[in-house]
């Protein structure tokens, strides 16, 4: 049977700063982010299946990545955990905010880098994980694919 490509597309609101950065988006600010999951595998052939021509349930897929990162990341501020912005954090957090402390410049390249981890570990062996899509204003966007790396 042939391969098939399957995308379900989420959105969620985050806030960020970028840390030692020279221009603006070294203050907090937030996004309207769009995200794009493409997954790859052969439907299901089995006739007694009652997931019968699906790769994957959109519903299933829809679980994992809102678990995963829509839930984790919306109407949350993304910090590196190393950033001077640390006490803003803490003082957020006190408040009630939720702050997310990474290892990592919460930029869209190396977000869409974790997310890509954070989804591959959840799919069924069966299941390859082939592109992610992170757009983060209207006119900018990342992308990873499997084949690249």
């Amino acid at each position: 049977m042939s391969k098939v490509r399957i995308t379900k597309q989420f959105s969620f609101e985050t806030g960020h700063a970028l840390y030692g950065y020279d221009g603006k988006c070294k203050n907090v600010h937030g996004h309207s982010y769009k995200l794009w999951v493409t997954v790859l595998g052969e439907p299901v052939s089995d006739e007694k299946d009652v997931k019968l021509g699906m790769v994957i349930d959109f519903g299933d897929l829809k679980k994992m990545v809102k678990q995963e990162i829509v839930d984790v990341f919306d109407h949350a501020t993304v910090f590196n955990k190393n950033t001077p912005h640390i006490e803003l954090a803490q003082e957020l957090q006190s408040r009630g905010h939720d702050v997310i402390l990474v290892d990592y410049q919460p930029t869209s390249e190396n977000m869409i880098q974790d997310f890509a981890e954070k989804i591959k570990v959840r799919l069924p062996d069966h299941l390859h994980l082939h592109s992610l899509k992170l757009q983060e204003t209207e006119t900018s966007y990342a992308e990873w694919y499997a084949s690249d790396n």
